[in-house]
């Protein structure tokens, strides 16, 4: 999986639902999720699930509105190994995703970010400094994965010996 290695791994689980992609990675050895969800009775099945699992202690859950909301996690963005996205199917919100957690966070070099996604639904190449890696089809569901573009080096850097 080009999501491997988990241990260890700081994860956001944006869209989080109930709570599944995330505690996946935490049953596979990620030290820390932090789950992202705005419907109040999908937080109340992603708590029931974290509280039955015993994982709680590596978890934080935020109620927050996405995309927008993202503005408000930018130290925990900019911290994260793995971001899983997995917006709605068929609309516009994959695209505001990427492109607000482009704009509102640098993501560390090393970062990965994958984003759930029906088979037809348009997802760009590239969304400011996110550039696509990769993707995988599951019959109609395709997960593609993004990483960071490095900064480019300025003139004096280029300089220094």
């Amino acid at each position: 999986m080009m999501l491997e290695p988990w241990e260890g791994a700081r994860v956001v689980d944006l869209y989080a639902g109930s709570g599944a992609l995330g505690i996946e990675a935490l049953s596979r050895g990620a030290a820390h999720v932090d789950f992202v969800e705005q419907s109040r009775h999908a937080l109340v099945a992603l708590q029931q699930n974290l509280e039955a699992l015993e994982l709680g202690e590596r978890a934080r859950v935020w109620r927050l509105e996405l995309p927008s909301g993202l503005k408000k996690m930018q130290a925990v963005l900019e911290a994260a190994d793995v971001i899983l996205l997995d917006p709605p199917y068929g609309g516009t919100q994959a695209r505001q995703a990427l492109d607000t957690l482009d704009r509102v966070a640098t993501l560390p070099a090393g970062c990965r970010v994958a984003l759930e996604h029906h088979s037809k639904d348009a997802v760009p190449e590239s969304a400011g400094r996110l550039d696509r890696s990769g993707e995988r089809r599951y019959g109609e569901t395709q997960i593609t994965f993004y990483a960071p573009r490095e900064p480019q080096a300025t003139r004096d850097e280029e300089s220094v010996p």
